[in-house]
């Protein structure tokens, strides 16, 4: 049974668990497919690598943070009482130094910042606990802290796109092999400037688009042209590289999955059944 409160702090029992692994075992078989060896990164990123990114620009809304707390003011804020401490007020936290990032693949293109790599470019795969300041939270369905598994490409702007189109095709024929009723919906990318160039370029070529069922995205195909690549001097065959990402919310399929064969376990088996 799956317990969430208003905070988004969700838990998953032993069969929705076993769930998540049989869908993280199937996006894991199409990465080793595509060559794609898996890294595991720090679940903490410094709030300068962000900034980097001009994130704290464009999701100053989601901007979590990770700080230390002082001794000495903390024992004071605790004499002080009442308790338990519902809050842990800032007068006891130092500076942060560190954020808790909303996204797997950050990490990924950081690692490869000042390489220069073939025009074959380069995949990678990484899960990564991600966490969102959302207005609100609802079951697996919207979670403060959720995980994400992520197939990145780095390279030339031919194997970047090619990369999307084969994610794309991949995931609408797992959908179909399971039964379920996706749509592929363009979504917004707000690294851009809406009014810039690269923004007019995204109608003849969209930069995200979100896998929809039951109104639920439950993962997404995201182009950044060379955005990542400028930022981490990043280059590729003969010049700055692309970068492409697949990326699922796993939880968001436990829902989705349950839902449509009615329990967890009817949900491993038809993962299963796929061979």
């Amino acid at each position: 049974m799956t317990t969430a409160d208003g905070n988004g702090l969700g838990v998953l029992d032993g069969g929705q668990l076993r769930l998540l692994r049989a869908v993280d075992a199937v996006f894991l078989r199409l990465a080793r497919e595509w060559e794609a060896p898996e890294f595991r990164y720090p679940f903490l990123m410094r709030c300068q690598d962000l900034d980097t990114f001009d994130y704290y620009d464009n999701f100053p809304h989601l901007g979590l943070a990770a700080t230390r707390l002082d001794p000495q003011r903390l024992g004071a804020h605790l004499a002080a009482g009442p308790r338990p401490v519902q809050r842990m007020p800032a007068a006891v936290m130092e500076p942060a130094a560190f954020a808790l990032p909303s996204a797997a693949c950050y990490s990924v293109y950081l690692d490869l910042a000042g390489s220069r790599l073939s025009g074959d470019g380069v995949l990678r795969t990484t899960v990564g606990t991600c966490f969102r300041n959302e207005d609100h939270y609802r079951g697996l369905q919207r979670l403060l802290g959720f995980s994400m598994r992520e197939i990145v490409c780095v390279g030339p702007e031919d194997v970047a796109k090619k990369h999307l189109l084969r994610a794309r095709d991949a995931v609408t024929g797992l959908c179909a092999a399971l039964g379920l009723e996706v749509s592929l919906e363009v979504a917004t990318d707000p690294f851009f400037d809406p009014a810039g160039g690269k923004a007019k370029m995204q109608r003849l070529f969209p930069v995200k688009e979100e896998f929809v069922v039951g109104g639920l995205a439950i993962g997404s195909v995201n182009y950044h042209r060379n955005f990542f690549g400028e930022r981490c001097d990043i280059r590729a065959g003969a010049g700055t590289a692309h970068t492409s990402c697949l990326a699922f919310g796993l939880e968001r399929w436990v829902h989705t999955l349950t839902a449509r064969f009615g329990s967890a376990g009817a949900a491993v088996a038809a993962l299963e059944d796929l061979g």
